[in-house]
Parts: C-alpha cells; structure tokens; sequence
C-alpha cells in the first residue's frame, strides 16, 4: 500500500474487474485510504493472486459480468455484505485485436456482453444499493472517439458506455448520485487493454504506445486510479462526464494503426 491517508474513512466501494490492472490500483488505493472493498473478476488464477495479495483486507468475489444472473448474485452479495455502497466503478472490459473482415458473431457478442451489456445491468442493480450523493464511474477508452484499425467492435461498445454515463447521470440526478468515466489511452497493465494477447505482441503494443502518446511513455495503473478516484471523491461538481487520462494521444491527429 502507498497511501498513508485515510481520505476513505468509512467509505464503502464495489469494483468490478478489481483483480488486476487499473481495477486493482484503485482497490489498493481505497484500502490504504480506509475503505472497506468489494471486488469482482472472473479468471480463476486472477482471482487467486489477488486473494494471495490482498488477503482479509478486500472481500474477493467470482463473477462473470456478463451473466445476469452473477449480476444479481453479487447485488444480493453486496446488500448482504455492506447495505449500502459509497462508489461503484464499472471496470470489468474485454477486447480482441480484430480486423472488421475477422470478427465473427461470437467475437462480437462476447465484447458486447461483458463491455456493454454487463456494465448496464450492474448499475441498474447496484444503483438502488448506492448511498445519495454517491458516485458511479465506469472505464471506457480513448478508441470511442478515434478511428483505430483492428477495434472497431470494442471501440464500438466503450462507445455505448459514454451514452450510458450521460443517461444514468440524467436519471440519477434526484440523488445527486455522480456519474463519470475514465478513458485510458495505453497503460501499463498485464494485458495492455487486449485479451489473450502474446508477450511478444504485449511487448510490441508497448513500444507502440511509447512512440504514438505524445508523453512519449505508456500510463501507470495508478494514474488512471487516482483519476477515478478523483471522479469518485472530489470532483463533487461534475457529472455525465470522461475524464480522459492518456498523455496527450487522443488530441494527436493521426490515431495509429494498430492492426499489424
């Protein structure tokens, strides 16, 4: 743990997708402020680790995102555990490198089910379980607004969740419960945003992202963690809002291709 403060005090927090990456940057960063985490992920080896990493200090729970059922499970899971929560952030993602003239329907639905589909039905479950005034704050991506060969059904469906933050900031307005995304451009993460990807090619994404992001380097975990929990916590005025954390790259005009 880095953090020696207790600005998360009595806070209680949910994050899906919480085993690994950005997800387990910001459940480190709750925990060393003083909240009390509940977190998501579905690999059982992720799953693992993060028990080994954590130990008591996070309730670990297995679920599939874009299972309704383990939707209503981990809602039943977390009125149980917690009654009420303080922050939701929606960070469960999957992505394949596709050429458009390679996606097959199962591909297709596979991203929109765990990215879209998954991040919609678990904010209508937990929404009522969140506290008034509290916040929700979903990862998309910068592939929403660019053109980036061999994504277009992910870029597709992080899209949708830009929608889905401004519907759902419009609708929970009479709680004033917040709602913002993060959108990361390349991060350093065991996966660097890309499922089921070779070291080689992880190795290849990296290098892109350091040559491409105007910062000249890839993002920290624990940069896109202190923007969502910014959002979460202390951006008290903003709602319907993305909060793009990726050294400058989507303001580049020549996105790159990202196909080969």
């Amino acid at each position: 743990m880095t953090s020696t403060t207790n600005n998360y005090k009595g806070k209680k927090a949910v994050i899906t997708g919480g085993t690994h990456g950005m997800g387990m940057a910001v459940v480190k960063m709750l925990i060393a402020g003083g909240a009390e985490v509940l977190l998501t992920g579905k690999n059982p080896n992720n799953l693992e680790a993060a028990k080994q990493e954590l130990g008591n200090s996070a309730h670990i729970i297995a679920s599939d995102t874009s299972s309704m059922t383990d939707i209503e499970t981990l809602r039943n899971t977390v009125a149980a555990t917690f009654g009420q929560i303080d922050f939701l952030f929606v960070n469960a993602g999957f992505s394949l490198l596709e050429p458009f003239d390679k996606v097959t329907e199962a591909t297709y639905d596979k991203t929109f089910a765990i990215n879209t589909k998954g991040a919609y039905f678990t904010v209508q479950q937990l929404a009522p379980l969140i506290k008034d005034y509290g916040a929700i704050v979903f990862t998309t991506s910068i592939a929403n607004n660019a053109g980036y060969a061999g994504m277009s059904v992910y870029a597709g469906a992080k899209a949708a969740l830009a929608s889905f933050v401004k519907g759902f900031a419009a609708e929970l307005l009479p709680r004033s419960i917040r709602v913002n995304a993060v959108s990361p451009g390349f991060i350093n993460t065991p996966t660097m945003g890309v499922s089921g990807a070779s070291k080689e090619e992880l190795l290849a994404f990296e290098k892109i992202g350091e040559a491409v992001t105007p910062l000249k380097r890839n993002g920290s975990t624990e940069e896109v963690a202190k923007a969502a929990l910014f959002l979460a916590f202390d951006a008290t005025f903003t709602t319907g809002e993305e909060l793009t954390v990726d050294g400058g790259l989507s303001k580049s005009l020549t996105p790159p291709d990202l196909s080969h």
